[in-house]
């Protein structure tokens, strides 16, 4: 006992420096971990395994499908949606991993608010993850209850990437520098790259939660014409009420052609934003991360266009449908650092 009192007041003790080169490197695991967490629940989605289990927290009231018993009442009570063991795992596999997210964060969160009087020390952004985790669980539980209803399934995938997001910021120092004038110029493209991005992966996420990846089945045009049968009244209507099984998706195809073709035409306007923003931070960029992010991001860029375009030449397999979410998540993360270092004092401390 006295023993871990001297390491508990070692770590109270350790130079301020020490402490935020910690800090930020727990903040850089439970990225990874958020990144595990993403690329799971898009593993979930693909596998159709998001009513694995149809109650939330637990699975059928237990904490594991193999807990479960009575099946054969089970499937009595519901024979159009019997207990399937393994979707059910993959369920509960995303909730696990995603408990032990919220447990890092909220270390991270309490760590921060333990050493506040440190002036470097990130104090506040630490409890917006927090805040923004637990709304995460309340759309968890409501992407089961509403049978993932699309809107609430595309928020949550949002939500996720912007913990990641968060989290990966926090990992990185930030440099202690003027900022060039080139430099500040580059910001307005960020901010405008960034905001295409973000509605990309919204279409992304869309695209997804109605089943649609598979209305385009050939490239480079959709159903051999470049101007597909489209309904777009259909396809972007956000809330079509409660009590809807979205399971399988409930759109017509011309609805379904109309979201996977918008998603496509978005992909070429942001690629050629991004490698144009990359572009111009590699020329005008006066340090190298500055330069070193920019060339992230146009490689980013490059690798999602790679994975989707497989994607869809290979017939839709699933570990390149999971490999392109985490591609979307990488492009995010490159975003982000191009972010930290064009913006290289602000939120230090925040």
């Amino acid at each position: 006992m006295t023993g871990a009192r001297a390491n508990s007041g070692a770590q109270r003790h350790l130079p301020a420096t020490d402490r935020l080169r910690w800090f930020r490197r727990a903040a850089g695991c439970a990225a990874l971990l958020a990144l595990v967490v993403v690329v799971v629940g898009a593993w979930v989605r693909l596998t159709d395994a998001g009513l694995g289990c149809p109650d939330w927290p637990g699975c059928y009231g237990q904490l594991h499908p193999a807990q479960v018993a009575d099946i054969a009442s089970i499937n009595a009570a519901s024979p159009h949606k019997p207990f399937d063991y393994a979707k059910a795992l993959h369920e509960m596999v995303h909730r696990y991993i995603a408990t032990l997210l919220g447990a890092l964060i909220l270390g991270l969160a309490v760590y921060a608010w333990r050493h506040r009087r440190d002036p470097a020390q990130p104090r506040v952004l630490p409890w917006m993850v927090l805040a923004i985790v637990i709304g995460q669980g309340v759309f968890g539980a409501l992407t089961v209850l509403w049978k993932v209803k699309p809107i609430i399934v595309t928020i949550h995938l949002l939500g996720g990437l912007t913990t990641l997001s968060l989290l990966w910021w926090l990992s990185l120092p930030p440099e202690q520098r003027a900022m060039a004038a080139p430099e500040r110029a580059l910001r307005r493209w960020w901010l405008a790259g960034f905001a295409m991005l973000v509605l990309q992966l919204f279409l992304g996420g869309w695209t997804s939660t109605n089943y649609a990846a598979v209305a385009c089945p050939d490239l480079p045009t959709c159903q051999g014409s470049w101007w597909p049968e489209r309904n777009y009244r259909e396809a972007f209507v956000l809330w079509r009420g409660l009590g809807i099984d979205y399971e399988g998706g409930v759109l017509s195809s011309p609805a379904r052609t109309a979201i996977h073709h918008t998603h496509r035409l978005g992909a070429v306007l942001v690629a050629a934003m991004l490698w144009l923003l990359a572009g111009l931070a590699w020329r005008r960029g006066k340090t190298p991360a500055v330069r070193l992010a920019a060339a992230g991001v146009a490689a980013a860029v490059c690798l999602q266009w790679l994975i989707g375009a497989n994607l869809i030449l290979q017939g839709f397999p699933l570990w390149l449908g999971t490999s392109h979410n985490a591609g979307a998540a990488v492009l995010l993360l490159s975003m982000v650092t191009l972010a930290r270092y064009l913006w290289p004092r602000a939120g230090s401390s925040v």
